[in-house]
């Protein structure tokens, strides 16, 4: 087998090279057909394209070039970007004319898929052509952060908890509805939930969808994943799920291949599943994504954030939260980026709707879990909706705890009472959100400007184009009192 463009660019490591030679007789022995090579865009969907076994093998070390024309898609494929403009809209030369750019596997992420028969899938990192990084891969952003807290000395270690829905399709409207188009989504099918709620963690309710679940859980242990938990959550057909901790990176991989496969093995089963944080379905409730975390000292592999008696954490994992909560407002766009997540930001909700920390206070934004000498001890940050993109989510975090570090951040006051704490709120909307992310001076040098440019005119387009249905309505403001048709369309079929 040839050197080919991972070897000529020195773009894998010992780990990858050695998963490398161990997947062709895997391929071969798992009798697979076809490979899927995927990517994560900037919504941190996946996309890509299959191959045949045969071909996937010069792919693997080669690469596979492939049309960067989805990183000028807004969340309902309108083009945001010009990509026939002297630098494709980015100010980057070799981004004019919506260019090629190469997938190249990381052979460490493999599955075979359990619900697509004789259907292997590998994770892709994307490159341009000469080696370098593309500049809006969002799993190369999160690399470069993580890269960061390992030359501070520390490594970060996450935990995901993850709230969707499982509903019932009654009519895919296909035929009955409009199927869209860029700029405007298709009518969504019509669903109907599993199971009546707000009884939550009720046994009898949990056993009620069992039937669906199960296969879904074999599916995901089979995928290797680290799954822990399932549970009935507070609203109709409302799922939690909870995996064992993983390093940042591959928690951030978990997180997109778990969703991608709870939606595409319940669709095969005539059911919808959705990650959109309030579906436009009666009765629904918003969903949250509970991101844990802490920090491992390198020198010693302890846990760095372990307090000591009479404390909640230890000093460097309250400088963790400083860090946390004084970035909170500006990372609103990465941890909640969709105009639909905001319907969660509201007080006395058990979702946090201001910039606080408080010892196992659910209403927190950052719920401390610790107890002296317990190495399991670590920060819950209850901000998040289960849409967001998983790499982006999770380095604002990791880049805004580590500054929190490295500059001795105070978190202020623990609190007992977060609903009537005196501080800051949190972005009430995505508008708000995209305002301060666009003028933070932090989020500008930790993923530079044009990046950050880049993620602002691309949610733009989405608000933008809310607003303008908005506008469209003599009765805007009670209308948009509850979720909107615009909101169902936009993001219940697609997260």
């Amino acid at each position: 087998m040839g050197k080919g463009f991972a070897h000529q660019h020195g773009l894998w490591t010992a780990e990858q090279q050695d998963a490398a030679e161990r997947m062709s007789a895997r391929i071969a022995e798992s009798g697979l057909d076809v490979i899927r090579m995927s990517w994560p865009d900037q919504h941190g969907l996946l996309r890509g394209k299959t191959y045949t076994a045969e071909a996937f093998v010069s792919a693997l070390r080669d690469g596979a070039e492939i049309t960067m024309a989805p990183f000028f898609f807004d969340t309902a494929n309108a083009i945001v970007f010009n990509p026939f403009s002297v630098g494709g809209g980015f100010d980057r030369p070799e981004l004019s004319g919506s260019p090629n750019v190469v997938m190249l596997p990381d052979p460490t992420t493999f599955r075979v898929l359990p619900w697509a028969p004789e259907t292997g899938w590998v994770l892709c990192d994307l490159y341009m052509r000469d080696g370098s990084p593309f500049p809006f891969a969002p799993r190369q952003i999160l690399r470069t952060a993580l890269d960061q807290v390992r030359n501070a000395g520390y490594d970060l270690v996450t935990g995901i908890e993850m709230e969707w829905y499982i509903t019932r399709i009654l009519d895919d409207s296909l035929t009955s509805g409009d199927l869209g188009g860029p700029g405007n989504p298709g009518t969504p099918p019509q669903v109907a939930p599993l199971a009546r709620g707000y009884s939550y963690l009720q046994e009898s309710h949990l056993d009620e969808i069992d039937h669906v679940l199960r296969p879904l859980r074999k599916h995901l242990s089979a995928l290797g994943l680290p799954l822990r938990t399932m549970e009935d959550e507070w609203a109709p057909s409302q799922v939690e799920t909870t995996f064992d901790v993983l390093d940042g990176l591959a928690a951030a991989d978990a997180a997109t291949l778990f969703r991608s496969a709870v939606k595409q093995s319940c669709r095969r089963s005539g059911y919808l599943a959705t990650f959109m944080c309030t579906p436009g379905v009666p009765g629904f409730y918003a969903s949250g994504w509970h991101l844990h975390s802490s920090l491992t000292d390198r020198s010693t592999g302890r846990n760095a954030m372990v307090p000591a008696q009479g404390e909640p954490l230890s000093e460097i994992g309250r400088h963790y939260v400083g860090g946390t909560l004084e970035h909170a407002i500006a990372a609103s766009a990465f941890t909640t980026p969709t105009v639909n997540g905001y319907r969660r930001r509201r007080p006395y909700s058990l979702a946090p709707d201001r910039v606080t920390w408080g010892y196992d206070n659910r209403a927190a934004m950052v719920r401390v879990i610790s107890a002296p000498g317990d190495e399991s001890s670590h920060i819950e940050n209850r901000v998040g909706e289960p849409a967001a993109n998983p790499y982006l989510y999770i380095a604002a975090q990791a880049l805004s705890g580590l500054d929190g570090v490295a500059n001795k951040i105070d978190p202020g006051p623990i609190s007992d009472d977060p609903y009537a704490t005196d501080v800051p709120q949190l972005p009430t909307s995505l508008t708000d959100a995209l305002d301060a992310l666009d003028g933070d001076e932090f989020f500008r040098r930790a993923y530079g400007d044009r990046f950050i440019d880049y993620i602002v005119t691309m949610k733009r387009s989405e608000t933008t184009r809310y607003a303008a249905h908005l506008a469209d309505r003599a009765d805007a403001e009670e209308y948009a009192a509850n979720v909107t048709d615009w909101e169902h369309r936009e993001y219940f079929e697609l997260f």
